[in-house]
């Protein structure tokens, strides 16, 4: 799907409040309700936009301990690959995985309350999935960017 100018910028308004009233959206675009409403339902039907979504402050629910683990596998074959994604995909603590080139095979972006919680699902959940041959951890320190947006226009 080709995206205009004005798809672009009602995009922008989205990902900056998906709250917002098609009446709201049609005065910043000087477009009519219907007009803007029509646009949005052709962006959902084109899968342009997946979702709609509350982000949540992690502090407010004691997750702000993120983690980013860095495994590699013993091995390389696809039912191992399927495996270890089929496990991560049913661990609440990752919210994010990645398969990547380089020294390891996937990064994991991990959300706990601390480091007590953090060894308690090494130990538990990550290290019992088989094949991993090697992980490695680094804590974040202070998050200087962070943004869902993408900037269209």
């Amino acid at each position: 799907m080709k995206l205009d100018v004005i798809d672009k910028r009602l995009l922008e308004l989205l990902q900056a409040d998906t709250k917002k009233t098609t009446k709201e959206l049609s005065d910043k675009l000087n477009l009519s309700v219907t007009a803007v409403y029509e646009r949005i339902k052709k962006l959902e039907r084109e899968g342009v936009i997946d979702k709609y979504v509350a982000i949540i402050d992690k502090s407010k629910i004691q997750k702000n301990f993120v983690v980013f683990c860095h495994v590699k596998l013993a091995q390389h074959n696809i039912d191992l690959i399927k495996h270890f994604e089929k496990e991560i995909l049913k661990l609440d603590e990752v919210l994010e995985c990645y398969h990547v080139s380089g020294d390891y095979d996937y990064i994991l972006k991990i959300f706990v309350q601390d480091m007590e919680e953090y060894r308690e699902f090494m130990v538990t959940k990550l290290t019992t999935i088989k094949d991993i041959g090697s992980t490695h951890s680094t804590f974040m320190i202070g998050e200087v960017k962070y943004s869902t947006a993408f900037k269209l226009t």
